[in-house]
């Protein structure tokens, strides 16, 4: 009988390492790669929301929403990379890393399902959002009648199926994606400033500035944002060749993918009263093939940030749930999104559920960001991952507050930035102090 090598097996791509550490021989990837993932995940129609409301709904200039916007990514971003270190220095998911900071029970059977849910949604509300763009194209070629749920699933099931495969194929695919991104980009700018130009230059030209407490607003809301991210970021480099690779290439891809993509969406919404900068440009034209273009920019840029959604959403429920394998828990994941994905009422009523989201994730996060970097002076000591506690009381005690704070602070004073800020102070606060009285 004829041996098959090992390379060549069915499924022998798939990436199959879990929870376990990625081994040095396989940490290759560099800076400019996860420059191009990050940047290629962060160009989509959901991250110019809150730069496109900071004119329409804050009042705020152009000038003033764009300092404002990528004042409060610069932030939540630097901490983001930060939160990279524990899969760029041991190889491990951040789900794991954060069991160290949270216990192992708190960690799996709390921090998980809630970044699993989290992820969850936003891949629905992707998935949701460039079925109806696609659905909107596709009229403009004269093809109708196609159903929503079907085409939602489809799309659903692209971008599971290359999560599936594993990291590798995400790295691939968002190589791949990039060129068309940046010619949907050129195009949108090509439209705003030939098509138009007096319209564009009217259109940005506010008469009267914003105020500083609407600036400080929409920094916070952006900061809050992104800074979710710290329960993630490490599962993305784990491939890093080094600490330094993974931390530089993430922040600049996040922050300069960021700002290309706010840049868009405040444009947009200055000159043309409209949100959606693919929208608003291609509203500018009759050209079949820019608009194609744009509707493939746009199609690829839900599918990118879906990738990244998709491959750390899965991770949080192998962590949960250690035994489906990396595998199973990707496509049991995949499953569940594409069953969502098929309801537009999750998109309809989304400032609900991210109301409720938030009222657990931000206080999380700031206990992860202040336990990895003030007490544990970013380096997980190897004890820490061997004997780790089953739930951190002192942790409990902060969450319980900054969820409280979140509540109770109206709308207005953005309650996420601070209870961010007093949850971390807190935790850091109570571990001082027992050390301290020791």
């Amino acid at each position: 009988m004829n041996m098959i090598p090992a390379d060549q097996k069915p499924f022998s791509r798939l990436e199959r390492i879990g929870l376990d550490a990625v081994p040095p021989e396989l940490r290759t990837t560099g800076w400019i790669e996860y420059f191009i993932i990050q940047f290629t995940f962060s160009f989509n129609a959901g991250n110019v929301l809150l730069p496109a409301l900071a004119v329409m709904e804050g009042g705020l200039t152009f000038s003033q929403a764009l300092i404002s916007c990528m004042s409060g990514a610069f932030f939540a971003f630097l901490l983001v990379s930060c939160l990279s270190l524990p899969g760029s220095v041991s190889g491990l998911p951040a789900q794991y890393a954060i069991r160290s900071m949270l216990g192992s029970r708190l960690g799996q059977y709390g921090a998980s399902p809630i970044r699993s849910v989290i992820s969850l949604y936003w891949f629905s509300v992707q998935t949701i959002g460039g079925t109806w763009m696609l659905l909107e194209g596709l009229s403009r070629f004269g093809i109708n009648g196609i159903p929503f749920p079907l085409l939602a699933v489809l799309l659903g099931a692209v971008m599971i199926g290359i999560t599936v495969v594993g990291f590798h194929a995400v790295k691939k695919a968002t190589i791949y994606f990039l060129p068309v991104l940046l010619a949907g980009e050129a195009a949108i700018l090509y439209l705003y400033f030939t098509i138009n130009p007096a319209q564009a230059a009217s259109g940005s030209a506010q008469q009267s500035s914003g105020s500083a407490g609407a600036m400080l607003i929409f920094a916070g809301l952006v900061f809050v944002q992104y800074v979710a991210g710290v329960s993630a970021s490490a599962d993305m480099t784990r491939y890093a060749k080094s600490p330094k690779h993974g931390f530089w290439g993430m922040f600049a891809g996040n922050f300069a993918g960021f700002s290309v993509t706010a840049f868009l969406g405040i444009f947009s919404a200055a000159a043309f009263g409209e949100i959606n900068p693919f929208l608003s440009a291609s509203k500018l034209t009759d050209s079949y093939l820019l608009i194609a273009l744009l509707l493939a920019a746009s199609i690829l840029s839900l599918i990118s940030i879906n990738l990244s959604n998709a491959y750390t959403g899965s991770f949080s429920l192998l962590n949960t749930f250690p035994s489906l394998g990396r595998i199973r828990s990707a496509i049991l994941f995949g499953i569940a999104g594409a069953a969502l994905s098929t309801m537009p009422s999750i998109v309809t009523e989304a400032k609900e559920w991210i109301t409720l989201l938030g009222g657990f994730v931000i206080p999380l996060s700031a206990v992860i960001s202040a336990d990895f970097l003030l007490i544990k002076r970013a380096v997980i000591p190897e004890a820490d991952l061997i004997m780790m506690k089953k739930i951190n009381k002192d942790a409990i005690w902060a969450l319980l507050f900054g969820i409280l704070v979140y509540w109770l602070m109206p709308q207005e004073a953005v309650p996420g930035f601070i209870s961010f800020a007093l949850t971390g102070i807190l935790y850091v606060g109570i571990v001082k102090t027992k050390r301290f009285l020791r």
